[in-house]
């Protein structure tokens, strides 16, 4: 199947056409519509093996996978808008780690169900995220790593104006070596994206 700029990519995605996507979750204009600037990854980086496949399991337009692929790592983008849903499908192919921003409205269930897929993931959330007995509970169980920022980013917003950075957010991670640990990343000052 070709990607968004119609290369053939290496992986299958299962036949869609049956799902009523008037059904699906409306995202446009919700707080779960943020689109997270490529400069979010630089602090990860450092922590993702390039060996790696890396599904993003909530792409929205893209723009965290366009960014993995510019880095060098293989790459599948799925989204609910698609008729992907993480909660419900994986991919067949072989895939390593899950990087994503996820609807921060699902982040229980986005976290409980990465914890059973039982490979790395990075989640970038905002650092309350720490709060609450259902999460505290799986990262006591699991294991918790994270990578602060040292400013906020700008996401683009779902109607396309402000910056979108009236919060911090964090990579909470796990499998990628720093469980129980918090790293500290630099984001650089850069302009607002498009």
């Amino acid at each position: 199947m070709p990607d968004r700029e119609g290369h053939k990519t290496h992986f299958t995605v299962p036949d869609t056409s049956h799902i009523n996507t008037k059904a699906l979750p409306a995202r446009r204009g919700s707080p779960n519509d943020f689109q997270t600037p490529p400069i979010a990854l630089l602090p990860l980086l450092p922590y993702l093996d390039k060996s790696w496949t890396i599904w993003e399991c909530a792409e929205g337009m893209g723009w965290l996978t366009d960014a993995l692929k510019n880095h060098g790592f293989n790459t599948i983008g799925s989204d609910i808008l698609t008729g992907l849903d993480f909660l419900k499908w994986e991919p067949l192919e072989h895939w390593d780690c899950i990087v994503t921003n996820p609807p921060y409205s699902l982040k229980d269930d986005f976290l409980l169900r990465a914890y059973r897929l039982d490979k790395p993931f990075a989640f970038l959330l905002p650092p309350r995220a720490l709060e609450g007995l259902k999460r505290q509970a799986l990262y006591k169980e699991y294991g918790i790593g994270l990578i602060m920022f040292n400013r906020r980013i700008d996401f683009r917003t779902p109607s396309g104006e402000g910056s979108g950075s009236w919060f911090p957010v964090a990579w909470f991670t796990h499998g990628l070596g720093i469980d129980g640990q918090i790293k500290f990343g630099e984001i650089p000052r850069r302009g607002k994206p498009k």
